[in-house]
């Protein structure tokens, strides 16, 4: 459990720095912008220092828009996810402010290439390891479930306004590349983490009664059980099958990993579900 805690924790703030790499060393000094409460809060430091000569750093804006957010997200989505989400800002926010805003290179398509997948790599591993980059993760996770509409649809909007703005107060140019940065960074995570919203998990176990256990005291999640039968060494297993959230993913692997390690695990992609899922009132633990 502490092994598991520890890597998380690691990985999270790893992906933390390269965030803050990916907006110091390459976009920021580009006037190219990133996805989400990050590039409104570059938009936002932009403006401020163009139009009204006041310098405020991105660092310190991405923290402070992610005040509220962090508040409806320990409320709406989960503790466990909301409190890494919150080392997560508060680590980029640090090396935000550390590092130095440096220009690497001219060429605002390198920067533009080579900043969103520095972004997307941290992002993407982030997610793998059951947390967010804070913003608009956890606004679009609410949102979704309140609506009934897909994750992407809120991205799609809070990077359209983006793109919009960089191109209607700076150079259209910019815009371009914005979009540039935000297609790399889309394909890189989609490498990296799935990118849909809902999994269907089937797990072949010896162990069934004590992962439904666990799973259940961990997850607000319905499991349906069937008998099986290893056709090579004839051994009675049962199958474990459940529908989960992208984001409950790693509780799912360290819930199974610690109670059966040789379970064998099948995740894919949900299209559609009917019926019961989750309770409005219902938190991811």
């Amino acid at each position: 459990m502490f092994l598991f805690e520890a890597k998380r924790f690691a990985i999270v703030i790893f992906g933390a720095l390269l965030n803050a790499v990916s907006l110091n060393l390459f976009l920021i000094e580009a006037n190219v912008y990133a996805s989400g409460f990050t590039g409104i809060a570059q938009l936002t430091s932009s403006i401020f220092k163009d139009f009204l000569n006041i310098d405020l750093s991105t660092g310190i804006l991405l923290f402070l828009l992610n005040i509220p957010v962090i508040i409806l997200g320990w409320k709406k989505v989960g503790k466990g996810f909301t409190i890494y989400s919150l080392i997560s800002v508060a680590a980029t926010t640090l090396f935000l402010e550390t590092i130095p805003l440096v220009k690497l290179a001219d060429d605002i398509l390198l920067n533009a290439v080579f900043g969103g997948v520095i972004a997307a790599v941290g992002i993407g591993l982030t997610l793998k390891w059951g947390a967010s980059t804070g913003g608009m993760d956890i606004v679009a996770m609410v949102l979704s479930r309140m609506k009934d509409r897909p994750i992407g649809l809120y991205f799609l909007v809070m990077n359209g306004f983006i793109i919009f703005m960089a191109g209607w107060l700076y150079d259209p140019e910019k815009a371009l590349y914005t979009m540039v940065t935000l297609y790399v960074l889309t394909r890189v995570i989609d490498a990296l983490h799935t990118r849909h919203e809902k999994l269907t998990a089937m797990i072949i176990t010896t162990k069934a009664d004590d992962l439904v256990t666990a799973i259940q005291s961990n997850m607000v999640r319905g499991i349906t059980t069937i008998p099986a039968k290893g056709a090579f060494t004839k051994e009675e297993k049962d199958m474990l099958i459940m529908v989960i959230t992208r984001y409950e993913l790693y509780d799912l692997e360290k819930i199974i990993t610690e109670v059966d390690p040789n379970a064998f695990t099948n995740i894919v992609q949900t299209t559609g579900i009917f019926g019961f899922f989750r309770r409005e009132d219902e938190k991811i633990v």
